[in-house]
Formats: C-alpha cells, sequence, structure tokens
C-alpha cells in the first residue's frame, strides 16, 4: 500500500516561525515534524509516499530528497496554486494506480497501529475509512458521527438524516481511501476532501469510522507546537528518527 502526507498549507497560525521555514519542517525533539509521520508509515511497511508541495516546497523535498536515506521512496506532488485536500489528493490520484490507499496530514503528529487500521477498513470493504478520536469540544470544531455499526453518517452536520443514536467524534487527519472517492473531486480547482465525503455518505458508500486513544497532537498553533515539543521531551512519543546507514 502506498500513501500520501498533506503538506502543502500555508501555517499562517504559526508565524513568524513559518516565515522562512514550512510548518511540516518544524522540529519536534529535534526532528522535522513531516519526519515523524513518514517513520509511522515506514513502521507499518509502507514505503511508497507521495507528498504534496506549496508553501516553501523546495525547501521540503530539500530536506527529504528521495527518502532513501530514510528507507523510502518519495515523490513529490507539486502545487503551483493550492488545491485543498481534496484538490490535493487528486492531482496526486495517478500515483496510487487504482489502489488503497493511507492520507495523513502533515501538521498532525500522533500514535497509531496503521496497520490495524487498514485490516479493519479491507474487512469491512468499506470505500473509505476516517480514524476518529473523542473530543469534548468535536461539536465545536465539526463533529463526525457514527451509528452503532460505526458507519460514519454525518460530518459536521452533512450528511444522512438524523434516525439511529450516533456518536459524535473528531476527524484524526488520517484516512483509508480507494481512489473511487475521488471520482466527482474536480481536477486541478481547490476543493475540500470533506465534499467527497459527504456525497459518498449521501450516495449510500460505506465510509468506516475507526476510533484510537493514542497519542494525538495538532501542530497548529504556538501554543500546540510548544506542547508537542513537551511532550516529545516526555517520550509520549516512542519513534525514533534513525536515519538508514
Amino acid at each position: 500500500m502506498k500513501a500520501m502526507i498533506l503538506a502543502a498549507g500555508l501555517g499562517t497560525r504559526l508565524r513568524p516561525l513559518t516565515d522562512t521555514l514550512p510548518k511540516p519542517l518544524l522540529p519536534i525533539g529535534g526532528t522535522p515534524l513531516i519526519l515523524w509521520n513518514l517513520l509511522l508509515l515506514r513502521r507499518h511497511g509502507i514505503t511508497e509516499v507521495i507528498i504534496n508541495l506549496h508553501y516553501l516546497g523546495h525547501l521540503i523535498e530539500k530536506e527529504l530528497g528521495d527518502g532513501s536515506r530514510f528507507g523510502l521512496r518519495l515523490s513529490y506532488s507539486r502545487e503551483p496554486v493550492i488545491l485543498g485536500t481534496g484538490g490535493g489528493i487528486k492531482q496526486a490520484e495517478p500515483f496510487f494506480n487504482g489502489e488503497p490507499f493511507v492520507v495523513l496530514n502533515g501538521d498532525t503528529l500522533l500514535e497509531l497501529d496503521l496497520g490495524t487500521v487498514v485490516q479493519f477498513h479491507e474487512q469491512r470493504n468499506a470505500l473509505a475509512t476516517m480514524v476518529l478520536r473523542e473530543d469534548p469540544d468535536a461539536d465545536r470544531w465539526g463533529a463526525v458521527e457514527t451509528n452503532p455499526q460505526q458507519c460514519v453518517v454525518r460530518i459536521v452536520g452533512r450528511g444522512l438524516s438524523k434516525g439511529s443514536q450516533t456518536a459524535k467524534r473528531m476527524f484524526a487527519g488520517v484516512h483509508v481511501m480507494h481512489p473511487q472517492l475521488l471520482k466527482n473531486v474536480p481536477t486541478g480547482q481547490a476543493s475540500s476532501i470533506i465534499d467527497a465525503y459527504v456525497n459518498a455518505i449521501q450516495g449510500g458508500e460505506v465510509i468506516m469510522g475507526y476510533g484510537m486513544d493514542g497519542y494525538w497532537s495538532d501542530v497548529g498553533t504556538p501554543e500546540r507546537y510548544a506542547q508537542a515539543q513537551q511532550d516529545a521531551e516526555k517520550g509520549l512519543i516512542t519513534l525514533r528518527a534513525r536515519q538508514r546507514s
């Protein structure tokens, strides 16, 4: 299985830290944020990864190269005009050769058994699986609702009409998806992947929600960045950035 890391964002909330350095290269425990995600993928046997680039993307490519020194094979999807999560994944679609793939947000830091997530996805023959986490502010930030069978039925209030009792959780920025999810995503236009999810749910497709309970951090503000630094120092993140000799 291949993967994609979304790394094209502007990082405006982290300025001035991101004035000269893209957010994915900000160090966490001495290791660039994006490398933590790449090592998570490698830990679970996913070594072919495409990264979308926009803001200061050349610095990301310069830092990571072809990925060989990390035991990876990296490709890049360059966006002269930023395409959002939907358009960005759509542009990279040929990389996946029609096969399911994993997507990670480049600005999240987490500990997760990706192998279990992929197995969960495959066993349920889902079009896509969204990794979800408990959050008391889920309604405030945009809840993802699942039914008792763990099928996603609404995202930010959009989807199927209210029926059975649902659980509300937050999207953790990790998904497993089949390229068929992208069939109605316009090529070369900025869009959100959430729109594709809502359309799929309304069309009767199976979108699953997988609940995680491990470490997770959205490194999107100076306060959360500082907290992630402290968490790394405390050993809450167990991956280690060892290069291959």
